[in-house]
């Protein structure tokens, strides 16, 4: 068996991985004292999370070594896979999917439960990006646009119905690798147009229609009423109360937005925060092993200890900004920005949820937030990335040498 070459793997990624790591384990260790009361064990929640951690990791060791024109193949058959489990969670009654808090995002095969919108996001971005990577003219634009467009429309259409802020994610995402790609902005601005037009439509309708007269909506969008409520209550928009009292009324709804606002604040009285170990807020905030991780973050380790981590996201971004500038493989650099601005946007989102700048999305914090398949499905993101930079180095390498042996195989010429 050849033993693998570690002499041009991706350490600035690998030392990013491993820190996010060792927050996720503290953070974690902080965050799940509800769990652990439930399970009557301080090591079985982390156990179960530490044992995706360490599938992660070897998956994102052997990843990158997988040639990316074979991760690129691969995306088109995971698609295929994702799309169909993504659109089996619309299938009334269906005995593989689990509903979770009223949302049918869940999948169970074979005893193992899992989100496809997970494995949408990745298949989606490797497929658009190669797509886009086969423009060669001008006249091509129009044509790998309308192509990468239908393919989204189709994947995102069953997520929006259990999930808008992950079809939003996506969108956005894809919006990116349209204008790395050089799509004429007449489309991409017109097709940015209508999907404002029709998301400030739908608001519209469910809002007067469903929301305000307290009438329940049914069919595959009736958890629109639970977005449009979450965005009224984020705007504290209240037909009995003004918004400065309504703001401070603890209910079911806005549980998590009160005691996340209390664990930034006591956060915020110091640089350090209240130390790990020391929250109180982690026993009243709902799922602050999840969604609302960042929170308990901010208020441990204070505006020192969340700005790094803020800090661990970007640098993934800068990253891979960094070294695509130097790629001339175009599916490899478009590849590489997807995934990059997937983990790094979708990071930014979950963080401004939990500090109160947005209504409540269920995004969770990448690699941090508790959920095997979410730690799985970023490890995966961090193999692909780290592999690309480990072909594109040792490809330089064989370019250069190619080069210097061309040079001394010239003929010497001298002038008399």
């Amino acid at each position: 068996m050849k033993k693998p070459n570690l002499a041009n793997i991706d350490r600035t990624y690998w030392w990013l991985f491993a820190l996010l790591i060792a927050v996720a384990i503290i953070a974690l260790f902080s965050a799940s004292s509800t769990l652990v009361y439930s399970h009557h064990s301080a090591l079985g929640p982390i156990g179960q999370q530490m044992f995706f951690i360490v599938l992660g990791v070897i998956a994102a060791f052997g990843i990158q070594y997988i040639p990316s024109y074979w991760v690129r193949f691969g995306g088109y058959a995971l698609l295929g896979l994702s799309t169909l489990l993504v659109y089996s969670t619309m299938i009334p009654g269906n005995p593989l999917v689990v509903t979770i808090n009223g949302a049918a995002r869940w999948v169970r095969i074979a005893g193992i439960t899992f989100q496809p919108s997970e494995l949408a996001k990745l298949s989606l971005i490797i497929v658009v990006a190669d797509q886009l990577a086969r423009i060669k003219s001008e006249a091509d634009k129009s044509k790998y646009f309308y192509r990468t467009l239908i393919i989204a429309a189709i994947v995102m259409l069953p997520i929006m119905a259990s999930n808008l802020s992950t079809a939003v994610l996506i969108g956005l995402i894809i919006f990116c690798l349209w204008v790395l790609a050089r799509i004429p902005w007449k489309y991409t601005l017109s097709v940015v147009g209508i999907a404002i037009v029709a998301l400030c439509l739908g608001y519209a309708i469910v809002e007067f229609g469903f929301v305000r007269p307290g009438r329940p909506m049914h069919g595959p969008f009736k958890r629109a009423t639970t977005w449009v409520s979450r965005i009224d209550r984020h705007l504290s928009i209240s037909n009995d109360q003004s918004p400065i009292t309504n703001k401070y009324v603890l209910t079911d709804e806005n549980i998590q937005e009160v005691y996340a606002s209390v664990a930034i604040a006591r956060g915020g009285a110091s640089p350090l925060g209240v130390l790990p170990g020391n929250s109180k807020e982690r026993d009243y905030l709902p799922l602050a092993f999840a969604d609302y991780i960042f929170a308990i973050i901010v208020e441990e380790s204070g505006v020192l200890g969340s700005g790094f981590v803020i800090f661990l996201y970007l640098a993934i971004l800068f990253r891979a900004c960094n070294i695509s500038s130097r790629y001339s493989d175009m599916p490899a650099m478009l590849m590489t920005m997807g995934l990059a601005l997937m983990i790094t946007c979708q990071a930014l989102i979950s963080m401004l949820v939990a500090v109160g700048l947005g209504p409540v999305t269920g995004q969770p914090l990448p690699l941090i937030s508790r959920g095997g398949t979410s730690v799985l499905i970023t490890s995966i993101y961090f193999g692909i990335l780290m592999g690309v930079s480990r072909e594109q180095t040792e490809l330089r390498e064989r370019v250069n040498l190619t080069r210097e042996e061309s040079a001394e195989d010239a003929p010497i010429v001298t002038l008399e």
